[in-house]
């Protein structure tokens, strides 16, 4: 195919990255690039909670539920930030908003014999009870998209799911490291796992917001959670 592109192409195969991201779209996958942690090294912030999770809060979904038992903890030894899994469905946000910036959070879970349907997911530009959320689902070699619940016109929201634009599967099975970076930047959301960008929102009605981490009933760690502000 390359020698194809390159016949009727001659003005831009030598730049070889443009080459293998028309060959990417065309063979239906997502194009490999590295993360932003590894390309754009400088301006990071560690956002780890301390041991006592200060500068965080815990908020149940949906709102209007009720939390259940402490079931997040950090290790500050190994870095990890860990839900135990059996407190219940929260999300646990971050007290400070955040506008044009970078998440990186990285994610696994702890595989259980017999078990499946491991669920969660990571957040960007949430309101502080979590009524207003914008998550990247991550699954048990599932998920990789964006979905939530917005802001729109005249205080109300609107619901979006962009299931349909993965173009690859890009998430590891269950006891496997995963790589995730959602990039807000204007209106725009751009979520990128293991490699490649999975799917892009356009619409996001928040300016910024409180970012933040799932817990669903499965036990996840979560490491190198850092942030990047653009400016």
């Amino acid at each position: 195919m390359l020698k194809l592109l390159g016949r009727f192409l001659p003005s831009v195969t030598a730049t070889g990255v443009f080459v293998a991201t028309l060959v990417s779209i065309l063979e239906g996958r997502a194009a490999e690039s590295p993360s932003k942690l590894e390309s754009e090294p400088d301006g990071w912030v560690d956002v780890l909670p301390p041991a006592d999770l200060k500068g965080w809060h815990r908020t149940p979904v949906p709102p209007t539920g009720r939390l259940g038992r402490d079931q997040w903890h950090v290790e500050r030894d190994q870095k990890l930030l860990i839900c135990d899994g059996d407190g219940g469905h929260d999300m646990l946000l971050s007290d400070q908003e955040f506008g044009d910036a970078i998440f990186h959070v990285e994610f696994r879970y702890t595989k259980v014999a017999g078990k499946a349907g491991y669920n969660s997911g990571i957040y960007v530009r949430n309101s502080k009870d979590g009524a207003i959320w914008h998550q990247a689902q991550i699954g048990d070699a599932s998920g990789g998209y964006l979905f939530g619940e917005t802001s729109a016109a005249l205080g109300q929201k609107k619901f979006f799911s962009l299931d349909k634009q993965i173009m690859s599967p890009r998430v590891k099975p269950a006891g496997e490291w995963n790589t995730v970076e959602i990039t807000a930047q204007g209106k725009t959301l751009t979520l990128w796992v293991n490699g490649a960008v999975t799917c892009q929102f356009q619409d996001c009605g928040r300016e910024q917001g409180h970012l933040g981490v799932e817990g669903e009933g499965y036990r996840i760690e979560f490491r190198n959670l850092k942030v990047k502000t653009l400016r």
